[in-house]
């Protein structure tokens, strides 16, 4: 059921899939013209970054600086899987087209095994996401919402055989100075 993900990806391709909070869109983080497709698709801003989704933390950790924060450690261990959204300093392997030129990349381990079994279908196991919507309208919480808000714009909708999307959006906390910012409360109370 995920064997085309991969080369539909390859080939700068958009894909529509469900999380454990509300249903997102994306890409290979390598493909600058699909990156730009997702903005098109949206009519995002371009000053909004994208965040990077995978089914298991090690494959993002390619994308950003290392050492992590102690802080984002912490949080990495208690909530991964999970609705956190960690912004942390990238590496020089997180393209800026993903950033909106910031020197920070979110990131997140969804905790859906759909999107899980999406992850290990394609190459890197990362994907370059956000919600699947038109900017300023709410997310897609079910396949059908994704099939009507976007279904005509991307290349696939993938179904969620079952693990639904919970419907509350992720919190998304950052780092400065050794203190927590939370940028926006979600599901998870920090």
């Amino acid at each position: 059921m995920f064997n085309n993900i991969n080369e539909i990806l390859q080939n700068d391709g958009v894909i529509a899939f469900v999380t454990d909070t509300v249903w997102g869109i994306g890409c290979l983080p390598t493909s600058k013209k699909a990156v730009q497709r997702i903005y098109e698709i949206k009519k995002r801003e371009a000053k909004k970054p994208l965040i990077l989704m995978s089914d298991d933390i090690y494959p993002l950790f390619d994308y950003v600086k290392q050492p992590i924060e102690k802080q984002a450690q912490r949080l990495i261990k208690d909530y991964f899987p999970g609705a956190l959204t960690l912004v942390v300093e990238k590496s020089e392997n997180t393209p800026d087209y993903i950033t909106s030129g910031m020197n920070t990349v979110g990131i997140r381990v969804p905790e859906n095994e759909t999107f899980a079994n999406i992850c290990r279908n394609i190459d890197g196991r990362v994907l370059a996401t956000t919600s699947a919507n038109l900017s300023g309208e709410p997310p897609a919480l079910n396949y059908e919402e994704a099939l009507n808000y976007i279904g005509k714009k991307v290349d696939l909708v993938i179904p969620d055989y079952n693990c639904t999307a919970k419907g509350l959006a992720s919190t998304v906390v950052g780092f400065q100075e050794g203190k927590t910012i939370i940028y926006r409360q979600g599901e998870i109370i920090i």
